[in-house]
């Protein structure tokens, strides 16, 4: 089989992760993965924010948990470490698709790499108050942009994690189970933003503190 449709097939959303943080390579690869999906007319109108600073990601989950009206202390991000946040340009009319699409490649690149993923929804209520949009402003974003989702990342819990997200189709989503094998990364201290600079050029930019 094809190992793109092999790896279609065989993902799903993992809802329990180590805490362990992924190496930066990785973010980087599953964030060019988003930014090369296809977008209309190649417009392009979509921007990654990677989260890997914990106080922030805790904040993000807490925002995410009142959103959704869960108990306090449940955690909607289910302990995973990176939290990739998709928004998409308001005035752009196929901008909710665009990011959809962003979502689905980096989903599929995070299980290429061994890692588990999971699309955590709220994005659009948390980046329509005050708060986030200070922090677009505070990262030198300009416009006005949509929440379209949150791309949690990391080492799945192994056993119960793989078990519960295949239900009877364990086996092939099992076959992924193997952690990624790169170095130990130290903890990244602040965000990296992916955009697109033109309809044909593409630009990390990273913004550690």
């Amino acid at each position: 089989m094809n190992d793109i449709i092999k790896a279609m097939l065989e993902r799903r959303s993992i809802r329990k992760f180590k805490s362990d943080m992924v190496p930066k390579e990785a973010i980087d690869e599953i964030i060019k993965a988003g930014l090369y999906a296809a977008s209309g007319r190649n417009q392009q109108a979509v921007i990654t924010i990677a989260v890997t600073n914990k106080e922030l990601r805790d904040k993000l989950s807490e925002a995410n948990r009142k959103i959704g009206g869960w108990a306090e202390g449940f955690d909607p991000f289910y302990n995973a470490p990176v939290v990739l946040i998709v928004l998409a340009d308001k005035n752009w009319p196929t901008g909710i698709y665009d990011g959809s699409l962003v979502m689905g490649n980096m989903m599929l690149a995070a299980y290429t790499l061994g890692l588990g993923s999971c699309w955590i929804h709220r994005a659009k209520q948390e980046f329509e108050t005050d708060e986030y949009k200070k922090l677009l402003a505070d990262l030198g974003i300009n416009g006005d942009y949509e929440g379209i989702g949150h791309c949690v990342v990391g080492y799945p819990s192994l056993g119960q994690a793989f078990s519960k997200a295949c239900g009877s189709r364990a086996e092939p989503c099992g076959s992924r189970a193997e952690p990624l094998r790169f170095p130990k990364a130290e903890p990244l201290v602040g965000f990296l933003r992916a955009k697109p600079l033109n309809s044909n050029t593409l630009r990390s930019e990273t913004e550690y503190g």
